[in-house]
């Protein structure tokens, strides 16, 4: 685990590459920032559309688009850490190698706190990424990203609509994981039937549950709760359940001003 001077992190992918936040000073006082999940090689992302709004949040199959991670090294790494950003790369891909070579090569370059698996893709398959819903999958591919990253902490993202998720928080850090992250989208589809995942507000009660069913099951286990944080009041429910940070995605989308609001409300004390 990372040392943070506040507990709000900007989540994997709503924060863009940074820029777009930074552009509206909603990057100040953040924690830490996360990176889109970034795989070896640049993809397109899944065909449009790939978002739709609901009363209750957004689902979406994106597919991961990026720029692959020579891109990412060369130009978007050394912005985010002349920031003076707290930076945790998310990472992905479609093979336990893919996993181990992007980790090898982000822990080589400077200024990153730590790497972010993202075992959370509800729709990973449709999308040619690895299906990793099966705990023994996650451990793998945890276990080749610890080897690979040297000194640098990994965390571990976990689903929270499996129904072992205290399972599958265990398994993960067996396998090294220096923390685990709990939440992130639900299984849902698209109007047009494609498998997607559903974020936002509708998501938080569930993620919330399983932040404490983790902390109650791993009590040393350090765990950052996400999914469906828009308010101060949400972050505080985390931390509560036994969070040591949280995580703020969808929320960015309608006020990319968030993060930096949660994180100055709680600096701020209780309300």
């Amino acid at each position: 685990m990372i040392d943070l001077p506040n507990p709000v992190v900007v989540a994997a992918g709503c924060g863009g590459t940074g820029r777009e936040l930074a552009a509206l000073g909603a990057l100040e006082g953040i924690g830490a920032f996360t990176t889109r999940s970034l795989t070896l090689n640049p993809r397109a992302g899944g065909p449009a559309p790939r978002i739709a709004e609901t009363p209750s949040g957004l689902v979406h199959s994106t597919g991961l688009p990026g720029p692959g991670l020579e891109i990412f090294l060369a130009t978007e790494l050394p912005w985010l850490v002349q920031q003076g950003l707290r930076v945790v790369v998310s990472l992905s891909g479609a093979s336990v190698a893919e996993h181990a070579e992007v980790a090898r090569r982000l822990a080589q370059a400077p200024g990153i706190r730590a790497l972010e698996v993202d075992l959370a893709v509800p729709d990973a398959r449709a999308h040619g990424l690895l299906d990793v819903r099966e705990p023994f999958h996650a451990a793998n591919v945890v276990a080749a990203v610890v080897r690979e990253a040297q000194d640098l902490p990994v965390l571990a993202k976990v689903r929270s609509d499996v129904l072992r998720v205290a399972e599958s928080a265990r398994v993960v850090t067996d396998a090294g994981a220096s923390a685990v992250v709990v939440g992130g989208p639900q299984a849902a589809a698209l109007p047009d039937g494609r498998p997607a995942g559903l974020s936002g507000p509708a998501v938080l009660p569930l993620a919330l549950r399983c932040v404490g069913e983790v902390r109650a099951a791993l009590p040393g286990v350090p765990v950052i709760g996400c999914g469906g944080i828009s308010t101060a009041a949400d972050a505080r429910a985390f931390l509560d359940a036994g969070a040591v940070a949280v995580q703020v995605g969808t929320a960015l989308l309608h006020d990319p001003t968030t993060a930096a609001r949660i994180a100055a409300d709680l600096a701020g004390g209780p309300s």
